[in-house]
């Protein structure tokens, strides 16, 4: 039998209460610890952040466009070792001293019976990363698009109905490269004030 995957739980003000498993922090909206990686880079007088394209085979929100590199934070882990998801999801490896952090975010998504009640631990990689460079985990994500930070703010505040997104999704062990237009329902539904902020922070650090 796989071992349950233990997550530190904490309340609303980021003070640790105990730890109950995956399953259970989902189910009854526990807040717990997750690590976001955002990939973005400034060019010609364009800030570009990269998303994730979420693989078909995974449980929630299949298929759509996603933080750079995130998953959870265990019980017995520290911030730090999230860095391990940008190895495991992009094939990229980094030190954390590479990364410049953004604060730590909260964050509810709710989807039919998924409560998810984050604490994010938010990180930038301020780096151009060329498509052949990313070396995907197939079963977690399915491809990288790129996408100019400015449209993604104004398709989020309801400016744009859709936006140009450049990159490319895996189709039998090779990378297919595609440009094309997305709506807001392309894209993982993050709350826009989680979003609103990460832009902005990356705005800042991209051109500080």
């Amino acid at each position: 039998m796989k071992e349950k995957e233990m997550l530190s739980i904490f309340n609303d003000q980021y003070e640790r209460i105990g730890k109950a498993d995956r399953e259970d922090v989902h189910s009854k909206g526990y807040w717990h610890e997750t690590f976001h990686c955002w990939v973005a880079f400034h060019d010609q007088g364009r800030d570009i952040v990269y998303f994730q394209l979420r693989s078909m085979d995974k449980g929630d929100f299949p298929g759509l466009l996603d933080i750079t590199a995130a998953g959870h934070l265990l019980d017995h882990e520290a911030v730090s070792d999230g860095i391990r998801e940008v190895y495991e999801e992009l094939g990229l490896t980094l030190a954390f001293e590479d990364l410049h952090p953004l604060g730590a975010l909260k964050e509810e998504l709710i989807d039919g019976p998924l409560i998810d009640r984050e604490w994010a631990n938010v990180f930038l990689l301020k780096q151009h990363v060329p498509f052949d460079a990313f070396q995907l985990q197939e079963e977690e994500v399915a491809g990288i698009f790129a996408a100019g930070l400015d449209d993604v703010e104004k398709l989020i505040g309801g400016e744009k109905d859709s936006i140009p997104v450049d990159g490319f999704r895996i189709r039998k062990g090779k990378k297919e490269f595609i440009s094309s237009k997305v709506a807001l329902n392309a894209f993982v539904p993050h709350e826009a004030s989680y979003m609103v902020q990460v832009i902005d922070r990356i705005r800042d650090r991209l051109r500080g």
